[in-house]
């Protein structure tokens, strides 16, 4: 059993899972649970998640979210969903109900009402805090910080089964309708039972574009560790862009054996446990580095 989540604020979600794993819970439940969790708790809003999260250049949270299991065709998405502070449950929805992979606006919320979700006024899904940072943004055409923190879990249960998900309320002020790499599969997040899963953070229009966490989990089926395949996939993008043109990226990923790896382009803290760690453990990767545990 492991688990592993993206930047500092995942600890509360990747103990969570750890208490839910160790109870025999299955993967998809403690991913589903420990994201909702995290969507639905305004304070994390300001780390671009769900509840709370910045909203688009018109005023209103557009949010993405996917859940991939290992097993061979269970992936769920949607995107540029309006009004529902939990995407994460309408994705598994999305790939448990619906004979599509990936809803996208008004066609996810359809859906999302037909499964007994309810839409949210968009002012509940703001918080003071984005409501300021965009009005800041119409008069004074501010921008908030640079940082692209989605959240991104992977569990790895005692049936070895592995998930991974993925939700993010988009880039600050972004276009209506943009998505990013997180509700892509192979891109924001890819899982397989054989191997592995892994996860992808940060600049989310330039990622789609290297399909990374497939890259990832594909290393690790030709033997690479996770370390090594975080690492090697960070150096062919860094290879591939040039350098010092390098776009923000954090990478986790998590095999079968429980044995977790990251790499990043920026200071990236990352949580993780596995059944040899008695509690969560934080770790932060600097710049182009990656750990391996």
């Amino acid at each position: 059993m492991a688990a592993v989540g993206t930047w500092s604020f995942s600890r509360p979600a990747v103990e969570r899972m750890r208490c839910m794993l160790l109870a025999g819970q299955n993967a998809t439940d403690v991913v589903e649970t420990a994201i909702a969790e995290v969507e639905d708790d305004v304070e994390t809003g300001r780390h671009i998640v769900g509840r709370g999260g910045y909203p688009n250049c018109k005023g209103v949270v557009e949010c993405d979210a996917a859940i991939m299991e290992g097993v061979p065709g269970r992936f769920g998405a949607v995107a540029a969903l309006r009004g529902i502070a939990q995407p994460c449950r309408v994705a598994r929805k999305v790939m448990e109900k619906s004979p599509h992979s990936l809803l996208v606006g008004d066609g996810a919320e359809a859906f999302a009402h037909e499964l007994g979700f309810k839409s949210e006024p968009n002012a509940n899904m703001l918080s003071d805090y984005s409501a300021t940072a965009y009005r800041e943004f119409l008069e004074k055409n501010k921008p908030v910080r640079s940082g692209h923190d989605t959240i991104g879990l992977i569990a790895l249960d005692t049936g070895g089964n592995i998930t991974v998900g993925v939700s993010t309320s988009g880039a600050p002020f972004k276009s209506p309708g943009r998505v990013g790499d997180s509700p892509l599969p192979g891109c924001g997040l890819y899982a397989d039972h054989t191997v592995g899963a892994a996860a992808a953070t940060g600049d989310g229009d330039k990622i789609m574009c290297y399909c990374p966490s497939f890259h990832v989990v594909q290393l690790m089926r030709q033997g690479s560790s996770p370390n090594e395949a975080c690492h090697a996939v960070l150096a062919d993008i860094q290879r591939r862009t040039g350098g010092d043109k390098s776009f923000e990226i954090g990478l986790i990923s998590l095999n079968m054996k429980g044995e977790v790896g990251a790499a990043s382009s920026v200071e990236f803290p990352y949580t993780f446990w596995n059944q040899g760690l008695s509690s969560v453990e934080e770790l932060v990767i600097n710049q182009y580095k990656s750990i391996n545990i």
